[in-house]
């Protein structure tokens, strides 16, 4: 059989685990792999709603987010630009870690939907954005037991 790298794991875990439309991304220059994914809702009453680039719509909502893994000694980025930004080493990341962020990532885009139903049916919210709790993330890392790790692929 032939042996993976952590993009097709990743790929094979999210498609298992991830139920929202999602693309992966990966920038071989800057030893990089983006995960964006969309979150889709009616806007039944018609809000009028103005995006983060100041377009005003009150078409349905697609909010589309984004999750960046990085070489912490040759990506460059702007942290602020992800969701979340998640460094893998050398020795790659475990099928076990994939596992779980795909299940996170599920958990944080489920409350992030909810969060944007609740913003479209209550007027007095002014922002909509998903959240990335990085404390509980990290938290459920440390019960954690990673056999095989898998590597970031050569091109």
């Amino acid at each position: 059989m032939a042996k993976f790298g952590f993009l097709d794991v990743l790929e094979e875990v999210l498609e298992k685990g991830f139920s929202y439309d999602f693309e992966m991304n990966w920038d071989k220059r800057n030893f990089a792999v983006e995960i964006s994914f969309l979150l889709e809702a009616e806007n039944t009453s018609g809000t009028l709603l103005t995006d983060a680039e100041g377009v005003e719509s009150d078409e349905n909502i697609v909010y589309e987010d984004a999750i960046i893994f990085y070489n912490p000694a040759k990506s460059s980025f702007d942290e602020n630009d992800y969701l979340a930004a998640i460094p893998y080493t050398d020795k790659g990341l475990s099928r076990e870690f994939l596992t779980y962020f795909a299940q996170f990532l599920q958990e944080s885009a489920d409350q992030g939907l909810d969060d944007l139903m609740d913003f479209l049916a209550d007027e007095s919210v002014e922002e909509f954005s998903v959240k990335w709790d990085k404390e509980a993330f990290e938290s459920g890392l440390s019960g954690l037991s990673e056999t095989d790790f898998y590597k970031y692929p050569r091109y």
